[in-house]
């Protein structure tokens, strides 16, 4: 398992044009990503959150090492939070303390997960 501090994170190269690895997205590019997500939000312009429910807390303990396959093999890591039921998901990028693209690929990463069950 690859043990970097959350100031080490290399985001994966961009799939938007002309965004870089370390630039912070534009609100606009912000909105139109978010237009498409209505479960996710930004808040204070800074990070990704959402919240997940589940039936009990083994599914939702489960998702949370789904989640975790999924950062690994992007090299991006959330914060995540685990109660019963349900898990929090909190993703910005520590380096630049806020958002680039590297977190719209973590989030769609972990949202395409819902489709995987």
């Amino acid at each position: 398992m690859n043990r970097r501090s959350p100031n080490d994170e290399a985001p994966p190269e961009p799939s938007q044009p002309g965004v870089g690895p370390l630039q912070k997205l534009t609100p606009q590019q912000l909105q139109g990503w978010l237009e498409k997500r209505p479960d996710w939000r930004v808040e204070e312009g800074h990070h990704l959150l959402r919240t997940y429910r589940f039936p009990d807390f083994v599914s939702a303990l489960d998702r949370i090492q789904q989640i975790g396959a999924v950062a690994e093999t992007l090299d991006h890591h959330p914060d995540l939070e685990l109660s019963w039921g349900r898990v929090g998901v909190k993703i910005f990028t520590h380096s630049v303390d806020g958002l680039t693209d590297a977190d719209l690929q973590l989030a769609a990463g972990i949202e395409a997960l819902e489709g995987s069950q």
